[in-house]
């Protein structure tokens, strides 16, 4: 057996090497892309699962923008009512406050007076 020959057997066994290497990468590279149980099929319901959380998001930010334009209007309502509240308040005091008395004038310079007037 000559070099030759030699580098031939051991072209042959690396190439035979190679090849089952390859056919077994294939092999595993298609049950890694299968869509039902592989990788492929991990991917796919991520991005299912991606594209419903987004859009649970945006329904979440639309209800949230939603409410926040509510409870400011429900605000302004109630510092209305606050204002006619207090309002009613001051009108109730104002009208329930006694008017100014009279003085009151002793009893004694009274007498003086209408005996002063008489006179």
């Amino acid at each position: 057996m000559t070099l030759e020959h030699a580098f031939q057997a051991a072209l042959l066994a690396a190439s035979l090497g190679l090849g089952t290497f390859c056919l077994i990468l294939s092999r595993r590279l298609r049950r890694l892309n299968d869509l039902e149980t592989g990788l492929g099929g991990a991917i796919a319901v991520m991005a299912a699962e991606v594209d419903r959380l987004e859009s649970a998001i945006r329904s979440a930010r639309a209800e949230a923008t939603e409410a926040g334009e509510a409870l400011s209007r429900e605000i302004a309502a109630a510092r209305k009512e606050r204002a006619l509240w207090d309002l009613r308040q001051k009108i109730t005091q104002a009208q329930a406050a006694p008017a100014t008395p009279a003085p009151v004038i002793p009893l004694r310079r009274l007498r003086k007076r209408v005996v002063a007037a008489d006179a």
